[in-house]
């Protein structure tokens, strides 16, 4: 099997149809990250019997035109399903599939373009949903070191280097602390026009919204360690089309398996080309159940659950270490790099710890902090990050929530942290680190506490913050008994 180069509406585009007799289903990728990096997939899509066309975006590669990240993707998206629908070798039928930005192309294939422009079932694995999405979390915090790579990488050039972000920060490790952040191109050394206009952008949620007027199935494919798998599970939870099916793993967002005791490479193996293509088949037959299914892998163990299971609110007990009163300095914020943290000197976080648990906890469902504390800076983000130490003396990461507050100086409010979905078993005598800091360091951007733009800011302060241990609680969500086991290719097919 050899494919074929032409060009659709001026994207240069690779089609590849199986050894047999047409016409046949089509499965379309648009990707940013070029598409001879496809050509396996490809291969693999036509021996499973469907054509597969993969396509530079404008401005990418071989695609000829400026590349304006998130701007053109549904109208040449829905030309070119166009195209495909009036080829010879085409039956009518296109299943748009892609991971991290191709996902978002295939995405608003499905939901913006004009009927005539949109596939009959789509594939979103680790979907980069929208620019501002992708920027902040849900609170507005910026995400600066992921976006910083990417920019560095991809952004305002035909080709891409990946490792340009840490390749310059090897030669000036202070980079990502330069201000303002909105010129941390000009330090870089690159032209990269499009940077600061990514901060001025706030619509979160556009594509998520609309997801609830879909009307074609969708599988979404995320991990527990990728930065979007909130985003990937609220897509699945507000899809308004016939099925819904939710795949996640103990993955990050290249969907191999993030180091520590999930990274047994022999548990939840799953081969995704295969069910990528069961699934196509199912659902251009409408042989899906109607509704929202899926599998979730419960990390430290080789099971997975069906995606609905959910535990019950569980607080373990904290005992405060240190920190109740610290001091966030921005010019020495905690870093998001490392697990360490002092045991002595000036605190600059609080410090909470469990018991060792008595006995194994599935800790299934989404998890947050409640929290009391003041701040006296009349803006203060707060990073609360969740560390299980092992009985054998091992610090791993569990999840990270951080949320923006402008609440009166001085005076102590309660607020919650949300930390994100968890799906993990935690061995007994594990014992649980929280930490409530005010930064989370180069992940996130350093908070000037000023009630300046975090991005524009020129000038940084210290600010003071006092918390409750008392009113201090961390919500974890336990399944009170064992675990039923699924079959995740049973779920994603029914």
């Amino acid at each position: 099997m050899t494919p074929f180069t032409t060009t659709v509406t001026g994207l240069v585009t690779d089609v590849l149809l199986p050894d047999a007799d047409g016409p046949f289903p089509c499965v379309l990728v648009r990707t940013p990250y070029d598409r001879l990096r496809h050509r396996a997939e490809m291969r693999g899509w036509a021996r499973r019997g469907f054509a597969a066309a993969v396509q530079d975006v404008r401005g990418r590669h071989a695609s000829p035109g400026e590349w304006h990240p998130y701007e053109n993707e549904t109208a040449d998206g829905a030309a070119t399903a166009r195209w495909i629908r009036r080829q010879p070798w085409s039956d009518g039928r296109l299943v748009a599939t892609g991971a991290s930005y191709a996902a978002h192309c295939a995405l608003v294939l499905a939901l913006d373009a004009p009927a005539d422009g949109r596939p009959d079932a789509v594939v979103a694995a680790v979907p980069a949903l929208g620019a501002a999405d992708t920027a902040r979390e849900p609170s507005g915090v910026e995400r600066l070191a992921a976006r910083a790579g990417w920019w560095a990488a991809h952004g305002d050039r035909h080709d891409s280097d990946d490792g340009a972000l840490a390749k310059a920060r090897a030669a000036d490790p202070g980079l990502l602390a330069h201000l303002p952040l909105t010129a941390l191109p000009r330090r870089l050394g690159r032209d990269l026009p499009s940077w600061p206009g990514l901060w001025h952008r706030r619509e979160r949620g556009r594509l998520v919204a609309r997801a609830a007027h879909a009307r074609l199935p969708l599988l979404a494919v995320g991990g527990h360690h990728d930065h979007f798998a909130q985003d990937t599970v609220a897509l699945w939870q507000h899809w308004g089309g016939p099925s819904a099916r939710l795949l996640l793993g103990p993955w990050g967002h290249g969907l191999t398996a993030a180091p520590g005791p999930d990274a047994d490479p022999a548990a939840h193996r799953v081969d995704l080309g295969d069910l990528y293509a069961r699934w196509a088949r199912h659902a251009l037959a409408g042989a899906l159940a109607p509704g929202a299914r899926g599998a979730v892998a419960l990390g430290g163990s080789p099971l997975w659950l069906g995606a609905g299971a959910e535990g019950q609110p569980y607080a373990p007990r904290l005992r405060l270490l240190r920190g109740a009163a610290f001091t966030a300095d921005p010019e020495r914020p905690v870093s998001s790099e490392h697990l360490t943290v002092p045991a002595d000197g000036t605190p600059d976080r609080c410090l909470l710890v469990t018991p060792p648990l008595p006995r194994p906890l599935d800790v299934v469902g989404p998890a947050q902090v409640v929290l009391r504390a003041a701040a006296d800076t009349p803006a203060a983000d707060w990073a609360a990050r969740l560390t299980a130490l092992t009985a054998g003396g091992r610090a791993e990461r569990l999840a990270v929530g951080v949320v923006r507050r402008t609440d009166p100086p001085g005076r102590a409010t309660g607020f919650t942290v949300p930390l994100g979905r968890l799906a993990r078993r935690l061995p007994a005598g594990t014992r649980l680190r929280l930490e409530i800091a005010g930064h989370h360091f180069p992940a996130h951007a350093r908070n000037p506490h000023t009630g300046e733009d975090a991005v524009t800011a020129l000038r940084l302060t210290a600010s003071r913050r006092d918390v409750d241990p008392a009113g201090t609680v961390l919500c974890l969500p336990v399944l009170r008994s064992r675990p039923t086991a699924t079959d995740p290719a049973q779920e994603i097919l029914r």
